[in-house]
């Protein structure tokens, strides 16, 4: 696996990918510099060696050419976040670019324009991609938040750059913190799986179940798994065209003999609300006019169990409803196990989205070991599929 630390930068321009769709609010401004951040190290790496950057990234979902889509927007927050004066394009492909990127000397920086303002982007047009492969002596792919698609500057354009192309830091974290836990990582190996549906972590939990030896099923989730063994499950989310299935990844964990691990009470209320009324109740026993909204107390000691024995763990989705104060204890107290986990050495990587926004809520960011960077690329990672922006950089 190439990386930015096999190559020397010296006198080079480097044109990196990088995923700086942040969110802006409505006067424009950053309202999370978290992937700014991420991108910093790659691009001072490559400062320092004596080499110049070019930076391409996306903006949201525009038609076309869209001003409140401009990266001209962001362009104050990357200078100050990576303590560097960034210049700015704007355009991404065509003489302008080329001709900024010509007088470029070591040490500077520039930002293209917002690279979906051409739909030959996300079409993964090769003309398109020869274009921006002009920009550059070497290509840097450093964002893991697209590198599921097969998008022009994050899979097509590596194609122009046959010996020249390699992962920035951020994306080789990625990639080792997954193999991690998919392959290298010491035992025993737990996964948690949260989140509402198990429609949506089929692939992911029929993909896992050879490589970890614990998972734990929270969220919504647990409910298919309980009405499909007999439980009442009340008002709660339910799959019911889902139970065969629940009852077939049951089947197969005995047969792996992986141990599953579900939720024995939960926090039922008798309304989705946070000013509901609450009740401790057995996962089994819910009534009608009831949902389960959070883990309980016996779970949780369950899960703690689990947890601080585990050497290695991944935690994707949340225990309940977190979004609500009231429904929040059960993914904070997990967080805290995963935390206290981390802390006595075993390795702890969080990804997808929910489990992210809960890890950033509650402040467990520094307390484990790798939170990932990209919600969809991530997952695609755990079923067990290859990333066509990663295959790129590795053919």
């Amino acid at each position: 696996m190439k990386t930015i630390n096999d190559f020397n930068f010296e006198n080079k321009t480097a044109l990196i990918r990088v995923d700086f769709n942040v969110p802006l609010n409505d006067a424009f401004e950053v309202t999370d510099t978290t992937r700014i951040v991420s991108a910093k190290p790659t691009i001072i790496k490559i400062l320092e060696d004596g080499g110049s950057c070019v930076l391409m990234s996306h903006l949201g979902r525009p038609k076309g050419v869209q001003e409140a889509f401009s990266l001209k927007h962001i362009v104050d927050k990357v200078s100050e976040t990576i303590g560097v004066a960034v210049k700015f394009v704007p355009d991404c492909v065509g003489a302008e670019a080329e001709e900024v990127v010509k007088n470029l000397q070591p040490g500077e920086v520039v930002l293209l324009e917002n690279l979906r303002f051409y739909a030959e982007e996300t079409a993964g047009d090769k003309a398109f991609a020869e274009q921006l492969s002009k920009l550059g002596d070497i290509y840097v792919n450093d964002a893991f938040g697209t590198a599921h698609r097969a998008h022009a500057s994050t899979t097509i354009v590596a194609e122009f750059f046959p010996e020249n192309k390699c992962f920035g830091s951020l994306l080789a974290k990625e990639i080792e913190s997954i193999d991690k836990v998919m392959t290298s990582g010491e035992k025993p190996v737990l996964a948690v799986l949260g989140g509402a549906k198990v429609s949506s972590k089929i692939t992911i939990i029929e993909n896992i179940l050879d490589k970890v030896d614990h998972l734990i099923i929270g969220g919504g989730m647990t409910f298919t798994f309980v009405k499909a063994q007999g439980g009442s499950v009340g008002d709660s989310i339910c799959e019911d065209d889902k139970m065969e299935l629940a009852l077939d990844i049951l089947k197969q964990a005995k047969a792996k003999g992986v141990q599953i691990h579900l939720p024995v009470d939960v926090l039922a209320a008798n309304a989705f609300s946070n000013t509901a009324e609450t009740q401790i109740m057995d996962v089994t026993k819910i009534p009608d006019g009831w949902q389960g909204l959070d883990a309980g107390p016996k779970s949780l000691e369950n899960f703690k169990e689990v947890v601080l024995q585990c050497k290695t763990i991944l935690w994707n989705g949340p225990l309940g409803v977190f979004e609500m104060e009231t429904f929040s204890k059960g993914t904070i107290a997990l967080g805290d196990y995963i935390a206290e986990a981390t802390k006595n050495g075993a390795f702890s990587l969080v990804g997808g989205g929910d489990s992210v926004a809960a890890v950033k809520q509650f402040g467990f960011e520094d307390k484990v070991s790798y939170v990932s960077t990209g919600g969809g690329a991530m997952l695609e990672s755990l079923e067990g599929k290859t990333l066509p922006g990663i295959a790129a950089i590795l053919e």
